[in-house]
């Protein structure tokens, strides 16, 4: 649950920092491996710092220097390198117009052990390594299959990735008899031969890549297809190997994928995706039969957290909304919000007194909500908008909902 949290607090910003620019060559990257020594990177900043003093443009030469300053300053901080080591962002990024360039250091602690040193002074962020840590690895290929139609997908953590589509055009059955009709349906089966080597080598050209990666593969379509093609020689050996199921699915194509993992559900049952789509349809469950145990909308689900009645708190991904801690600079009220966006901090004022405030906190309201949920022993399940269903929660709904342990007196 707080990993799902940390998790996506941490992609949200990768998506902020891949979009940050610098004026030139000035924003800082730097990727401090597990177990090295904060002195010896400081001692590396240093000698960087007295390079960077020899840039010719004033400018740069100044940003970067502020840059590997800041970054020295918090690394003195630190006693020694966190446990799975450390990830520094740092330099002036630049504004709507020349001149408000804006000085911004992040640093973060990956979730996985760091082995590479790496330091980098660009016009952007190098995030590489980061977005390569939190891709969820962990991975399910889908084969759908007909006599003349075919899908292959690849199921990974909260995305369903249609990968590649397949038509062979194979005519219907001959209905006259003899020998005519003998021939005709050899032409056929050889017809249906070659469609089925053909998947075989889309499959391998996408699957073999990912073997590693590849928890199994599931394999599914109407009547004999599925048992033809996985028992004949067309999916590479390693691949054949992995093949964890085969299911009925009575269309084909891209719509019998939907069917296919409904079908496989006991398998996959641990994927992010299948995880979002049966919550949501639990939610929706309760909602249509009038139950009371499921609500919706930020005040109801949080009053329900504090009476720790929630059992499943439903977040959409979607949902930019953050919970601010203020104080009034006048007649000191102190008070919390929520706010469409961190801008809208600037334009808040005192409910009380209608005076200017200071914000002591500012927090996105999925990290917020998430912690009460925690701290009362609530599930909690991030709905993505990778999946219809995530996309008409967060549309119908708000992006925020709960399923509750009980009824709530009203």
């Amino acid at each position: 649950m707080r990993e799902d949290v940390e998790r996506f607090k941490l992609e949200k910003l990768v998506e902020e920092l891949k979009k940050k620019e610098g004026r030139g060559t000035e924003l800082v990257s730097l990727y401090i491996p597990a177990g090295r020594p904060i002195s010896e990177v400081v001692n590396t900043l240093t000698y960087e710092y007295a390079t960077a003093s020899n840039i010719k443009d004033r400018v740069t030469r100044h940003h970067v220097l502020d840059a590997l300053a800041s970054i020295i300053s918090r690394l003195k901080m630190f006693k020694e390198t966190p446990p799975n080591g450390l990830i520094v962002f740092a330099g002036y990024v630049a504004g709507d117009v020349p001149g408000r360039e804006k000085m911004e250091i992040h640093l973060i602690e990956p979730p996985q052990k760091l082995n590479v040193w790496l330091y980098r002074c660009d016009s952007r962020f190098y995030t590489e390594i980061l977005e390569d840590m939190i891709r969820v690895k962990e991975a399910y290929g889908l084969i759908l299959v007909e006599r003349d139609e075919a899908a292959i997908a690849i199921l990974r953590g909260k995305s369903l990735e249609v990968v590649d589509e397949l038509t062979a055009g194979i005519p219907g059955k001959h209905r006259s008899g003899g020998q005519s009709a003998r021939r005709y349906e050899r032409v056929i089966e050889q017809l249906v031969h070659e469609f089925y080597k053909r998947l075989g080598e889309h499959a391998n050209k996408i699957f073999l890549p990912i073997k590693d990666e590849l928890k199994g593969i599931i394999v599914g379509g109407p009547g004999f297809s599925k048992k033809e093609f996985v028992e004949g020689d067309y999916l590479h050996y390693e691949l054949r190997q992995k093949v964890i199921g085969v299911f009925d699915v009575g269309y084909g194509g891209v719509s019998g994928l939907y069917e296919l993992l409904d079908k496989a559900r006991d398998l996959i049952r641990d994927v992010q995706y299948m995880k979002e789509r049966e919550t949501v349809n639990k939610f929706l469950y309760h909602l249509a039969r009038d139950t009371g145990l499921a609500i919706y909308g930020e005040e109801e689900v949080r009053q329900a957290l504090q009476l720790n009645a929630v059992d499943t708190l439903l977040v959409s991904e979607a949902v930019n909304k953050v919970r601010v801690h203020a104080v009034c600079k006048t007649c000191k009220h102190e008070f919390q919000a929520t706010l469409n966006n961190e801008e809208d901090a600037n334009k808040l004022t005192c409910p009380k007194c209608g005076g200017e405030v200071e914000v002591l906190e500012n927090r996105l309201i999925i990290e917020e909500l998430a912690e009460l949920a925690e701290n009362s022993g609530a599930e909690v399940v991030l709905v993505s908008t990778e999946s219809a269903e995530g996309k008409e929660f967060y549309k119908t709904f708000g992006g925020i909902a709960a399923i509750l342990r009980y009824k709530l007196q009203k």
